[in-house]
């Protein structure tokens, strides 16, 4: 019989962004023989996400979906004696905590309230779930139609009233809460005008750690976390000393006599250049907090950024069962890695060795095993297993692979890590895409990306948007150019001060490599950016005429006004010395707009009305400006969209951003 020809592959496409089925969180069942976990998807009129919950038997490789529909599920936690999952789960735009079989059937709401569940963790007799929450303004109206209605007005009072993807933020704040799994009853555990986050419950079931910010001004002093110890049921509430600083992820030891989180002792720190690392304290202060890593300059965070999934997630930290190590992960030279280092402290080993993106991993039981969500160059997320003392990829076992049907029927760009010497000779770290199909005998237009942060890093992890561009037939260049994340603290601090300095030259560094390979055409590149990545976009183009057009996205424009406008702009004090009446010449030097007469790059701007982090008056300012000076610009707004529309704005809007960058560099780069 004659054999039928293989089906010709796709090239990638804008919409394969709303195809993709990815996983986004994991948990393993306390006896290490099942792992739940929840895939998103798009829905057909691709306006909406919903995320369902899936069971993987390990044993057989077996998957069975648990929960179906128009819903939202997240937040997975297994019951301590692994019969049940208790989960929180949007529905019919209402949020709540739900427990479901572990071996299939009905899941049952246990409560439903007007307002944002968060850090579900049960108690370890398994009658109760502690967790945070916050009311919303509405709460304890009945009339839908009303609740929908703006108010009369809003009185502000405080300095950080609203959030970029939340909106105004409510009057009420987080705090501790508790329900009985078997009458829903809820209980409020901690109250105040402070938020209460992050609880871990003691092995014991005695008492829960928390984190709080109860500084007087704690908006303007938001680095002055403390921890805090309250009875299950409620009543004092005791301060536990650290070091003045973040803090988060608090985890009980086994013996319930320390604490390990993870955070820094640099209260005035700019903008994450300070490391995060490994503490533990003793619950009653002693022994005293100690950083386990001092020596490690690394960050224990994940800051590695592409356009699948949230960015900038507070990892879990785990123990050993027997006490003598702690789990957490860290942004090294472009991958996130899972570590552990001795609960006496010393030098971490690394866990996970192939360069990649640990987006979530799950440790519970005995913790022989390791569940992790990773994504790599040419795949959004795998789910695997691997030993806790994993010290080889061969051992990893793979679980599901969600997007593996769409992508293999896809023809994938080429991504490979490239190395280059800046101007004066330092090392950097980037990615070249090539099409697909790829000629070196040709000439191809190319596009040099920056990332936004802008302490965070490209790196080995799945990206839509570089390998649509390399399949419309450009070669993608992306970068970490000096004042990221993954390279330490003074790779970090190097622009402190002085954006548009040596980020800009190691910019032109990377440029440069890009006009001298044989197959670029060095008269067709183009440059684009958003955040950060917008500001240096700005920056570029009004610092030279190389580039022949520009894509600036979400971006910082002028930094006089960005202070009052944005949710956190008070903050960059710490990163320009000082308040602007008090530095406005630095404030002016660095701000893009100030030389935006230099402009003759066609310059596309692309910007989302409800972006509460880069306001859309920075966009706004910069497109008149441009207009009233007869420069080539135009200007694309995004309605009812946050600061991350590329990563989780709706669906058709993501496709109809994406087309338009690929529009505007097609109408000058070929």
């Amino acid at each position: 019989m004659k054999k039928l020809p293989k089906p010709k592959k796709q090239l990638i496409d804008e919409k394969d962004i709303c195809r993709l089925k990815v996983p986004i969180s994991a948990a393993i069942s306390p006896d290490e023989k099942k792992v739940a976990y929840t895939v998103e998807s798009v829905s057909k009129d691709q306006k909406q996400y919903f995320s369902q919950i899936f069971i993987a038997n390990i044993s057989d490789g077996q998957i069975n979906q648990f929960t179906f529909g128009e819903i939202n599920d997240r937040e997975l936690v297994w019951s301590p004696d692994g019969k049940h999952l208790a989960f929180i789960s949007t529905r019919n735009k209402k949020s709540g905590i739900y427990v479901i079989p572990a071996e299939g059937g009905a899941e049952r709401k246990i409560i439903e309230e007007d307002g944002a569940f968060t850090e579900l963790k049960w108690t370890p007799d398994g009658s109760e779930i502690v967790y945070c929450f916050r009311r919303n303004d509405s709460y304890g109206e009945k009339d839908e139609k009303k609740k929908k209605e703006p108010p009369l007005y809003r009185h502000i009072t405080r300095l950080f009233y609203r959030l970029d993807g939340s909106g105004f933020l409510p009057k009420d704040r987080f705090h501790i809460w508790k329900v009985s799994i078997a009458t829903g009853l809820s209980k409020q555990l901690t109250k105040g005008n402070f938020d209460d986050r992050l609880p871990a419950i003691s092995p014991n079931g005695k008492s829960i750690v928390f984190v709080s910010n109860k500084k007087p001004n704690s908006d303007l002093d938001y680095l002055y976390d403390d921890l805090y110890l309250i009875p299950i049921d409620g009543g004092k509430i005791s301060k536990i000393k650290t070091p003045d600083g973040p803090i988060a992820s608090p985890t009980f030891s086994p013996d319930g006599k320390k604490i390990a989180y993870i955070g820094h002792d640099n209260p005035n720190d700019c903008w994450g250049v300070t490391n995060w690392h490994l503490w533990t304290v003793g619950i009653g202060g002693r022994p005293a907090a100690k950083n386990l890593t001092p020596k490690f300059d690394r960050l224990a965070f994940d800051t590695t950024i592409g356009d699948v999934g949230e960015a900038f997630e507070a990892p879990p930290l785990f123990w050993s069962p027997d006490g003598k190590n702690i789990y957490f992960t860290v942004t090294d030279t472009g991958s996130t890695h899972i570590f552990y280092v001795s609960a006496n402290g010393g030098k971490p080993t690394r866990v996970t060795h192939k360069k990649c993106h640990v987006r979530a991993y799950h440790m519970n039981g005995k913790r022989r095993q390791i569940v992790a969500i990773i994504s790599d160059l040419q795949n959004p997320g795998n789910l695997q297993l691997m030993p806790a003392t994993y010290s080889g990829d061969s051992k990893a076992k793979l679980l599901d692979n969600p997007a593996k049907e769409l992508l293999s029927k896809k023809e994938m760009p080429k991504t490979r890590e490239i190395w280059f010497k800046t101007h004066d000779g330092f090392d950097l770290q980037g990615w070249l895409v090539t099409p697909p199909k790829f000629n070196k005998n040709r000439k191809y237009p190319a596009i040099l990306e920056i990332h936004g942060g802008p302490r965070a890093q490209y790196g080995f992890t799945f990206f839509h948007e570089m390998l649509y561009l390399a399949s419309k037939g450009y070669v993608v260049f992306y970068t970490n150019p000096r004042g990221g994340t993954g390279r330490g603290e003074t790779f970090a601090d190097a622009i402190t001060g002085g954006w548009g300095e040596i980020d800009y030259y190691d910019c032109m560094s990377a440029a440069d490599y890009l006009e001298k390979l044989p197959y670029v055409n060095k008269n067709k590149i183009g440059v684009t950016g958003g955040s950060y990545g917008g500001y240096m976009t700005n920056w570029i183009v009004g610092h030279t005429n190389r580039f022949k057009a520009a894509v600036t996205q979400r971006s910082v424009v002028n930094l006089e006004s960005f202070f009052g406008s944005s949710d956190v702009g008070f903050d960059i004090y710490r990163e320009f010395d000082g308040m602007p009446w008090k530095n406005l010449e630095n404030y002016r030097k660095c701000s893009p707009l100030t030389y935006a007469k230099n402009i003759k790059t066609p310059l596309l701007i692309i910007h989302s009305e409800q972006d509460l982090r880069c306001g859309i008056e920075q966009a706004e300012q910069l497109f008149a400006t441009l207009k009233m000076m007869r420069k080539k610009v135009e200007f694309i707004r995004f309605p009812d969209e946050p600061h991350g529309l590329s990563r989780h704005g709706r669906p058709d809007r993501r496709i109809a951003r994406l087309e338009w960058i690929a529009k505007w560099f097609n109408r000058y780069l070929k």
